[in-house]
């Protein structure tokens, strides 16, 4: 009786824990959450810089301000068939924490909706069946007016060699010298060699 009681506590704390406000959006005409708290910004589309040798819902790179992000697209993350972007795909950008750390990654989704708050007793847990999705990404079922929104744990998106690999990207990108300082260094470079080949040719002319 104790240890059931005990259990029924730990459920109630867990739903507790998962009440607040939460940014809601649409992949594929279902509606999901991701908590407030994890989101940095949203923004429209913009040109992605693809990178080789990745799973192809890894969509590339974005510089934001300076900054690389990698960029995911849920719907393919999610085994769904991929769609042309339009004026309403949005990418969201969110910070996962991972063992190494807190990443900043960009998920594209096909629209944003709104911002809800979603009280404790208005969240179910995960049924077993019934979902699209590996039940390890989801925080549970919000009961709304407008239907079930999920709410997703934008932390268990990635596995943590995936996140790794994410990461990796980053960090490669990052360090890869911009086109314009590799001009320059191509330039420098080149008037080194110039300066040494005339000073053999003058010593050359002077011996």
């Amino acid at each position: 009786m104790a240890e059931l009681a005990e259990k029924m506590d730990q459920a109630v704390s867990a739903m507790a824990d998962r009440e607040g406000k939460y940014l809601t959006f649409v992949i594929d005409k279902e509606e999901y959450g991701i908590g407030i708290l994890k989101i940095k910004e949203i923004i429209g589309m913009m040109p992605i810089t693809p990178v080789p040798q990745t799973p192809d819902y890894v969509k590339g790179v974005i510089n934001l301000r300076g900054k690389v992000i990698p960029v995911v697209d849920l719907r393919l993350r999610f085994g769904m068939d991929e769609i042309g972007y339009t004026e309403r795909t949005c990418i969201i950008v969110v910070e996962i924490e991972g063992q190494a750390g807190i990443v900043l990654i960009g998920i594209v989704v096909d629209a944003v909706s709104e911002v809800l708050n979603i009280k404790a007793e208005d969240i179910e847990e995960t049924p077993t069946f019934g979902t699209k999705l590996d039940t390890e990404y989801i925080l549970g079922m919000a009961k709304m007016e407008g239907g079930v929104k999920i709410l997703l744990d934008i932390d268990q998106i990635l596995t943590h060699q995936e996140l790794e690999s994410v990461r990796a990207i980053k960090k490669e990108k990052q360090d890869s010298p911009k086109p314009a300082e590799a001009r320059l260094e191509k330039v420098t470079k080149g008037d080194k060699d110039n300066e040494m080949e005339m000073e053999k040719k003058k010593d050359s002319t002077t011996k």
